[in-house]
């Protein structure tokens, strides 16, 4: 499957835990890449429904909505689904963003489609919209030695943060390129 720039809405949905209590923590870089996309193009997240953080605009041209689920993670289906409900559009132009634990801290993996591997935030999307045909990107994270959920659920320490900060912009670089050049360059691109 491919997506082509241009011709419809895209959808960016970055995955993480709502609340203060998981700000900043790893398992919300889906959210904070939402925030660099909205910040980048002035967008505001300012439509706060029953299941999702809402902004509408456009990147490169092409209309976007942008979203963090209102859900906690491991029912990130249940916003995605409502999106998709309320928007429509083709799932080669729903963008999600997840962390992942085996990815050294700040790579990015952008795929077409997939597994989850594992993350019970894309379990959740693949069990409510029916496939798993649709773009993710993979923010690492990295992993612990021991305690991975201590590790995801934790927030990044000074050192970390360092490395973090260009890699929410390379990430946001990645959800444009998909936008505007289409998933095959921007896999290609930032891969």
């Amino acid at each position: 499957m491919t997506s082509s720039p241009g011709g419809g809405l895209w959808m960016i949905v970055g995955l993480g835990n709502p609340g203060p209590r998981y700000e900043g923590t790893r398992h919300n870089v889906g959210f904070m890449v939402v925030d660099m996309l909205a910040q980048r193009h002035g967008i505001r997240l300012n439509d706060r429904r029953e299941h999702a953080i809402i902004g509408e605009g456009t990147v490169g041209g092409a209309k976007v909505v942008l979203a963090k689920p209102r859900t906690f993670m491991n029912e990130s289906g249940v916003a995605v689904k409502y999106l998709r409900q309320r928007f429509g559009g083709d799932l080669s132009r729903l963008v999600v963003i997840i962390d992942d634990m085996d990815l050294p801290l700040g790579k990015l993996r952008l795929r077409a489609s997939g597994s989850s591997g594992g993350h019970n935030g894309l379990n959740s999307i693949n069990a409510h919209v029916g496939s798993q045909t649709y773009p993710r990107l993979r923010f690492g994270v990295g992993r612990p030695v021991i305690g991975a959920i201590d590790h995801v659920l934790g927030r990044f320490d000074k050192r970390e943060a360092v490395a973090v900060v260009p890699a929410l912009e390379r990430a946001a670089e990645a959800v444009e390129a998909c936008i505007s050049h289409g998933i095959d360059y921007a896999m290609n691109r930032f891969n």
